[in-house]
């Protein structure tokens, strides 16, 4: 059973019940908890959690992982597709690359 939580002025919030209003709910303390992060200099931990926000988007909105790598796709310039698909083809492995999205509120 949830119990009650504080507000930021310190008053006792109500559980949420709705699936998607927790969600809603835990959204909101992840992007907390990322601005915080960054305020410290946890730029790392932070965009691990900016990920995790990510994901609780795309399920709030009924996006799925096909859709935002099509999005990341048309988003991607031609000639960076065609130069990575020729890397791709010297190199079996392939270093990892950050994000092309970032979050924003």
């Amino acid at each position: 059973m949830d119990r009650p939580e504080r507000n930021e002025l310190g008053n006792w919030k109500a559980p949420v019940v709705n699936s998607d209003e927790r969600l809603q709910s835990i959204l909101e303390d992840l992007e907390r908890s990322e601005a915080a992060l960054r305020a410290v200099g946890r730029g790392d931990t932070a965009h691990l959690v900016s990920l995790a926000v990510l994901e609780l988007r795309m399920r709030l909105n009924g996006i799925s992982d096909e859709e935002l790598k099509a999005l990341c796709e048309e988003m991607t310039p031609e000639s960076d597709r065609s130069a990575e698909q020729q890397d791709d083809a010297k190199s079996s492995v392939t270093p990892r690359r950050r994000p092309l999205l970032r979050v924003v509120k």
